[in-house]
């Protein structure tokens, strides 16, 4: 039975796909119905306005990708990693998620948050929960001001997802090695 959570549900994931695959413009209530495969009336049912429908798709995606990240700090608390280990473990992560409508459509968020204060919330909780993971990590190496240093892992990540995607590369080559470079910069010295 097609319960109406379902419809709405379909309708989120299908809008993420189009902002992925065409970017923010290719939403249009017309693309979204056929892309999930419901009617136009479901559609404005469940959201009124395209900006409610491409608000409400963000943020979705945001929770759900906050919960992902939660999985990833928890797995992390209280082990005793190296760096060489996080590294090789951030590139894979990242060959997991590099390439695809999902990877675009999270850069697309932090973009159109820039022109959407309504936005801004679910893109600054994104960037929270990745800021909230780098610590952790950087906590489970021992880097002092593991705080303080999260952004700039952050950012670096994010700087090279661009680079990937604007290449065509689907492999994260050279994260691993991106990582340890900043990484090692801001481990502990012995005196």
């Amino acid at each position: 039975m097609n319960t109406p959570v379902a419809a709405r549900d379909r309708i989120l994931r299908a809008t993420l796909r189009l902002i992925g695959e065409q970017g923010v413009g290719a939403v249009t209530n017309r693309a979204v119905a056929k892309a999930a495969g419901v009617s136009l009336g479901s559609l404005t049912y469940h959201f009124p306005s395209q900006t409610d429908l491409l608000r409400e798709s963000l943020r979705a995606f945001v929770d759900t990708e906050i919960v992902r990240i939660t999985g990833h700090v928890e797995r992390l608390r209280g082990t005793g990693i190296v760096l060489d280990q996080v590294a090789e473990e951030v590139q894979k992560a990242i060959v997991d998620f590099a390439y695809g409508p999902e990877q675009i459509a999270n850069l697309e968020l932090h973009l159109h948050s820039a022109r959407d204060p309504e936005v801004r919330d679910a893109s600054a909780r994104s960037i929270a929960a990745y800021d909230h993971l780098a610590a952790a990590v950087l906590t489970a190496l021992g880097i002092p001001d593991a705080e303080r240093h999260a952004p700039a892992v952050v950012a670096m990540l994010f700087g090279l997802a661009i680079r990937r995607l604007s290449l065509g590369d689907d492999s994260a080559s050279g994260t691993a090695d991106a990582f340890r470079l900043l990484l090692n910069g801001a481990l502990p010295r012995d005196p």
